[in-house]
């Protein structure tokens, strides 16, 4: 919410420590009492923007990453992590939780990454699997089961901007006298003006399922007719990003330590998509068209010729210090319910372990069509989020082949919906109109539910032959 207390006071104590200072002495450097500054410490008092604005004069901190959700974030983690009954005889509770996530981001995510290791060994040994071979120590080389995690770790790590990628576009618009009304042709011309590239839009019958394709022999990049015109300049964009920024692409995965072959072909692929998305709706223009339109995705996708699945998640790209968008968060889900791509933002954390609340039914809510559905729902730690789902029927590789949907959804706090078109005659604030939601299953305590699909892992089961309630089973 726009009037969310921001609680940093873990934060401010390891600033203070770092520097060797006593609560006395960076009270005085600050100008604000000791009591004070012990009350902030000590998360008995929100912060203030005045004492942020003090706080970045006195020690040249970024106040913007200062007063981020990397806590939050962490927090929601390392739940998941505890409500492994792994750890049932821990008897870890949410204050230990927000202890640990709140001295120490850096070793919560530590935790993290050590419990992910031991899942995908666990997994393996479960579907009797052998461990990826150049294994080294306890865990396989990278993410055995999901080699795609790493990938959305780096994104989420980097609050889903590259400005290595940003800076790149935006000199190509500059230097190649791009226009928006002309785009696939001015990345055909490109393309074989500076790499001998040329480019062709093949029948389905030819394509079959391939919807794109680079012919490195024949030097041409090869487009499926069952994509749609804006399909075809992203799809060209993105061909074009491998090709014309490949020192650039090559040099950010190195730099992401991301070592398995897998996910390091699927890193170079998730920024390929980023600067095809950059390339389509370069920041600045998109930025104002954003704020001008209320976020109107769909007037957004006619406008700059974009998918728009796309546009949701280049509008969660707008992270450029001076000239941010509204803070969301995106996720896409096919038609099982799987979670395809997310970024967790503003204050919403995307479940890492199962699915989403079937509450939300956040691909159902737009499964009829082609459109759009509103919602407003609430997260168990009070918060109350206005939602967006859209779902959009990708091309299939043919006639007979069944067309694969996908669901994006895209969010924002309720307070800061009223910038959104979508959320126009919406009631936001009135509670037959939220929908409670939980995170997955398996971390829910929700007694009185009837969506529910697993119990929840860190509560003791009671099931009793002669009792049925929501479930057939309940919980203390």
């Amino acid at each position: 919410m726009a009037d969310r207390k921001i609680m940093v006071g873990q934060r401010v104590r390891r600033l203070r420590q770092e520097r060797s200072l006593t609560q006395t002495q960076m009270a005085e450097q600050i100008g604000i009492s000791t009591s004070y500054l012990n009350l902030i410490e000590r998360n008995q008092r929100p912060v203030t923007v005045q004492f942020l604005l003090r706080l970045g004069q006195a020690y040249d901190i970024d106040l913007v990453q200062f007063a981020g959700d990397d806590e939050g974030r962490v927090a929601a983690q390392l739940k998941e992590v505890f409500s492994d009954p792994l750890f049932v005889r821990a008897a870890i509770s949410p204050q230990d939780i927000e202890d640990v996530s709140g001295a120490s981001p850096a070793a919560g995510e530590a935790v993290f990454t050590l419990y992910k290791a031991y899942r995908d060994l666990a997994d393996a040994a479960r579907q009797g699997g052998a461990v990826a071979e150049g294994t080294t120590g306890a865990v396989a080389e990278g993410n055995a089961n999901s080699p795609a995690e790493p990938v959305l770790d780096y994104l989420q790590g980097r609050d889903n901007y590259v400005p290595e990628l940003e800076e790149l576009t935006d000199a190509l618009w500059t230097e190649e006298d791009l226009s928006s009304d002309a785009l696939f042709n001015d990345l055909r011309r490109v393309l074989e003006a500076h790499h001998g590239v040329k480019t062709r839009v093949l029948p389905v019958d030819v394509m079959e399922e391939t919807l794109r394709r680079y012919d490195r022999h024949g030097r041409r990049v090869l487009l499926s007719e069952a994509l749609s015109p804006e399909e075809r300049t992203y799809q060209l964009a993105h061909q074009f990003a491998l090709l014309h920024w490949a020192d650039g692409i090559d040099e950010a995965v190195q730099g992401a330590g991301v070592t398995a072959n897998n996910e390091r072909r699927l890193l170079r692929i998730a920024l390929a998509d980023y600067a095809a998305s950059a390339v389509l709706m370069p920041y600045g223009p998109f930025q104002q068209a954003a704020r001008d339109s209320r976020y109107d995705i769909a007037l957004l996708g006619r406008r700059f010729g974009a998918p728009v699945e796309q546009v949701c998640l280049r509008l969660a790209t707008l992270q450029r210090p001076g000239a941010k968008g509204i803070p969301l968060f995106v996720v896409q889900l096919d038609a099982a319910g799987n979670v395809v791509r997310r970024f967790s933002g503003n204050g919403f954390h995307v479940p890492r372990f199962g699915g989403l609340c079937p509450r939300w039914d956040a691909y159902g809510s737009a499964a009829s069509g082609d459109g759009s559905v509103a919602r407003v729902v609430r997260t168990p730690d009070g918060t109350t989020f206005f939602t967006l789902a859209l779902r959009r029927v990708r091309p299939g590789g043919g006639q007979a082949a069944l067309a694969p949907a996908i669901a994006t959804v895209i969010g924002c706090e309720a307070g800061q919906a009223r910038q959104m078109v979508a959320a126009d005659g919406l009631v936001l604030d009135t509670e037959p109109a939220i929908t409670p939601i939980g995170p997955s299953c398996r971390l829910c305590e929700r007694v009185d539910c009837g969506h529910r699909a697993q119990p929840p892992l860190n509560r003791r089961l009671i099931i009793d032959e002669n009792y049925l309630g929501y479930a057939p089973y309940f919980f203390t």
